[in-house]
């Protein structure tokens, strides 16, 4: 069956009451995108995910599945929604496939050319009502919505990993965000069961990582310049400020490529020192050791 093809509105046009956001679809089935996915799916709607290749919307679709089957097996999810759930999810590797989404959440690599391609991609093929959301951890969105003509529908969606688990979104406002796309999202977040957080400038970094990155960042130059062990900082934090990790447990947990890549988004748009990377966090990526995912960090996850 052809697909129809749809032009976005262009600012002066954006809908003044966007439709019900029920139709989803998610671009990239990674970790986050398996995850979007599944959240969506499991409070009723319809969901549409995409990836660049048959093999990684395979390995996409069995995570997701993995994750329900979790949810089965703890007593999360009964028989019924178990299935339900899958049955509303199909997957794709075809962007032309959300030809009918409302809402098209990205959730690509964290890369501002990808990302700007598949929005100005999605721009041609999504209805024009919809609103073009990004998952980005630090990447501007009035940068990604300039390459739409439809500004006034794009938004900052940032979900936290692992999405089924963690309470929190960020709703992040690009300078030509439409109050009706922002509210519109926001109430979507909340009628995901998320606590909703708005950030209300496109600032890099937006709430989380604004204040998480120099804060990891300045643990990595302690460690660097003998402060204290990796432990005493992480001890330090727990007990003397009541955090449920210390510094260097949340890097490795958060993933030392991913740490980097933001601090390096950050620092090249505001060129502020408290974003530069310190030499040992480059070294260690450089070496693989990104943390639990890869099963060394700044600890040995291995045995």
């Amino acid at each position: 069956m052809p697909h129809a093809y749809h032009i976005g509105m262009t600012t002066e046009h954006a809908p003044d009451h966007p439709a019900p956001l029920h139709t989803i679809g998610v671009v990239g089935c990674g970790l986050m995108g398996a995850g979007i996915a599944e959240v969506c799916a499991r409070r009723g709607h319809p969901v549409t995910v995409s990836e660049v290749s048959q093999a990684a919307l395979h390995a996409g679709l069995a995570r997701l599945r993995g994750s329900l089957d979790r949810a089965l097996e703890r007593g999360k999810l009964t028989d019924l929604d178990h299935a339900v759930t899958l049955d509303r999810i199909r997957g794709t590797t075809d962007l032309a496939d959300f030809a009918d989404c409302d809402l098209i959440i990205e959730a690509a690599v964290e890369h501002l050319d990808t990302k700007r391609e598949i929005f100005r991609r999605l721009d041609e093929i999504a209805p024009a009502h919809a609103i073009l959301a990004s998952n980005t951890s630090s990447i501007s969105i009035t940068r990604l919505a300039a390459a739409t003509g439809r500004p006034a529908q794009v938004v900052g969606a940032h979900f936290f990993n692992p999405v089924p688990v963690m309470p929190l979104v960020e709703i992040i406002r690009g300078l030509q965000t439409s109050d009706a796309t922002f509210e519109a999202v926001k109430a979507f977040g909340q009628a995901l069961g998320k606590q909703v957080v708005v950030c209300l400038a496109d600032n890099p970094g937006f709430i989380v990582n604004l204040l998480f990155i120099p804060y990891g960042l300045d643990a990595i130059r302690g460690l660097e310049q003998g402060v204290a062990t990796k432990e005493d900082f992480d001890v330090a934090m727990k007990l003397g400020m009541n955090h449920p990790m210390g510094p260097f447990e949340l890097l490795d947990f958060v993933g030392l490529d991913t740490v980097l890549f933001i601090a390096d988004a950050m620092y090249d748009e505001t060129r502020d020192p408290r974003y530069a990377a310190p030499p040992l966090l480059r070294r260690m990526v450089a070496a693989g050791h990104t943390g639990r995912k890869g099963g060394k960090g700044f600890y040995d996850y291995r045995t």
